[in-house]
């Protein structure tokens, strides 16, 4: 299309719609052409997903108890939400209102736990096999 910056030179409707008909008759024709062409592709994917869905019937693999997956803990286990102190009266207040109550802080210092289970020995691997 014409560049609306562009007042100095007429544009020729004429000349722009031969243009859109040019664009429009090749994208028509290519459209008609892409079966003959490219058919071939769509068969074959028709085949593949048949064969994969029979392969997905045929092979039920079962996943063995330590490696299924465990129902989600909720949250309410965890995590306890105790009441908010006042909200401060100016927006100096507001930085780190609730980070200054020892109660409320997010991060308890030295609650990290350490796994106590070892995948060497779950899998019964002697420790010398991870180097």
């Amino acid at each position: 299309m014409a560049d609306p910056q562009r007042t100095s030179e007429p544009i020729n409707f004429v000349h722009q719609d031969e243009i859109w008909k040019a664009h429009v008759k090749l994208e028509k024709d290519s459209a008609d052409a892409w079966p003959n062409k490219w058919g071939f592709l769509t068969e074959a994917s028709k085949e593949y997903k048949m064969e994969s869905e029979k392969l997905k019937k045929a092979v039920k693999v079962e996943l063995p108890p330590n490696l299924a997956s465990q129902p989600p803990t909720p949250p309410e286990k965890c995590i306890q939400v105790g009441p908010s102190p006042p909200v401060p009266q100016t927006t100096q207040g507001l930085i780190g209102w609730r980070s200054a109550h020892s109660h409320l802080q997010l991060e308890k210092p030295n609650t990290m736990q350490h796994g106590r289970r070892s995948l060497l020995k779950e899998l019964g691997w002697p420790l010398e096999a991870c180097c």
